[in-house]
C-alpha cells in the first residue's frame, strides 16, 4: 500500500513478484531468480525499506540473484506455464 500511495506502482508491482523471503537479524531477505526483478528491487531499496520502517519494521533490505539450473530457454516456459497452466501445450524437444 504504502508503495502504491507514493508512486512506486512498478516496485509494488515487483514486489508482488517475490516468492522466496526470510528475516534474518535485521536484515529482510529477498532471493529472487531473475535479474531484472533483482535490479528493480536493489534500484527501489531505500523505498522498500521505508515501507518497512511504516508497517513498523526497522529492517535493511537485502536481494540476493540466485542461479538458475535451467537454461534461458526452459526458464521461459516455467514462467509462460506459471502464467497459463493448463491451457499451455508445447510441442515438441
Amino acid at each position: 500500500m504504502f508503495l502504491k500511495e507514493h508512486r512506486q506502482v512498478a516496485l509494488h508491482v515487483a514486489c508482488g513478484d517475490i516468492t522466496e523471503v526470510f528475516i534474518e537479524a535485521d536484515r529482510l531477505v529477498v532471493n529472487v531468480s531473475e535479474g531484472m526483478l533483482a535490479e528493480i528491487l536493489k534500484d527501489g531499496r531505500r523505498e522498500i525499506e521505508n515501507a518497512l520502517r511504516w508497517q513498523g519494521l526497522d529492517l535493511k533490505l537485502e536481494v540476493n540473484l540466485m542461479e538458475s539450473k535451467d537454461l534461458p530457454q526452459q526458464e521461459d516456459i516455467n514462467k509462460l506455464k506459471k502464467m497459463l497452466g493448463k491451457k499451455l501445450t508445447i510441442i515438441g524437444g
